[in-house]
């Protein structure tokens, strides 16, 4: 895999470095916008890049997958440093590295308080204090949003490198589902095709109406559960049992992501035994009733990957197969 010759965000090295008078000219509010853009943007490359490693040999998709990983360790690092020093270009310089420096660093630079040193020290008066008070709350909002966007990135790295290690010695490994919305009920299509000669007798899409019929007839089962997720508003002016309805519909006709209920209608719907591995939570079992003795994982249940830090974009399903199987 080649070096990349851009910087984070897609921008050459040579706009990385960049002309500090430049930056300086550009308002604040509209720089911390761009760092958000560039997190995102990284996050994306990252996405596209194991996309494309993921092809070949098992020993091949590992090497790449190490260079991947290696890239976007080391692109990070350069935003983070790109980041820093941008905002110390306007004036907002930091003591030290530690969380609290950083803080303050932000907090001067969103109330638009210089912090280059005076020989002469002013009691600030109660409109400053006030702006301080202002951007302090402000700075700690956009530093957990930033924050939140770089640590994606190393999360996701995290949590596919438990999952390697757990699915590893067991011979499977996982194969990549679209994350469109429908990923839980694609993953599940592509499980059952593994045991029906490569061809599902459902598509992702009957797989939808199974989950929310089933729903439907058993609402008694499935409200209790329904209710304390929290899918309905307190001083929603519907009823528990018709916002339940337009769930169930929701379910059905639109993209709407998949978790626990779903899934638990679809172990009965089908009569599977359904298995969730996970890189950052427990592993989950459903449908045990539907697994014998002599059932092996390989030919009956339905392995599926949960994961939390996916792409950048929150929860995802994958399915998890056989080694050489995909």
């Amino acid at each position: 895999m080649e070096a990349a010759e851009e910087g984070e965000g897609g921008a050459p090295q040579g706009e990385i470095q960049g002309d500090l008078s430049e930056r300086k000219r550009e308002p604040l509010e509209e720089m911390l916008s761009r760092h958000r853009q560039e997190i995102t943007v990284l996050q994306n490359k990252e996405m596209n890049l194991k996309k494309a490693a993921a092809k070949g040999s098992k020993a091949e998709q590992k090497a790449k997958k190490k260079q991947v990983e290696d890239e976007i360790s080391r692109l990070l690092s350069q935003l983070k440093a790109k980041h820093s020093e941008e905002l110390a270009s306007l004036g907002y310089r930091k003591s030290g590295n530690s969380e609290k420096a950083n803080l303050e660093c932000l907090v001067k630079a969103v109330a638009g308080i210089s912090v280059t040193n005076h020989s002469e020290s002013t009691k600030p008066s109660k409109g400053a204090r006030r702006r301080g008070r202002r951007a302090q709350e402000e700075a700690a909002r956009e530093q957990r949003i930033q924050e939140e966007q770089r640590n994606s990135i190393s999360d996701c790295m995290t949590e596919n490198e438990s999952l390697e290690r757990k699915l590893g010695p067991l011979g499977f490994t996982i194969n990549e589902i679209k994350p469109d919305g429908h990923c839980l009920y694609r993953a599940v299509e592509d499980q059952l095709s593994l045991h029906s000669r490569n061809i599902s007798p459902y598509s992702y899409q009957d797989l939808r109406e199974m989950a929310a019929n089933y729903m439907r007839e058993h609402a008694s089962d499935f409200l209790p559960f329904f209710l304390s997720d929290g899918k309905i508003e307190v001083d929603s002016d519907i009823s528990p049992v018709e916002r339940f309805e337009k769930y169930c519909e929701e379910v059905q006709t639109t993209a709407a992501w998949g978790g626990q209920l779903e899934l638990d209608a679809l172990t009965h719907c089908l009569k599977k035994h359904i298995v969730i591995y996970s890189g950052s939570f427990p592993d989950v079992e459903m449908g045990k009733e539907y697994k014998s003795e002599n059932d092996n994982l390989r030919n009956s249940s339905i392995l599926l990957s949960y994961h939390r830090h996916a792409y950048g974009l929150g929860e995802h399903y994958n399915s998890v197969v056989p080694n050489g199987k995909r």
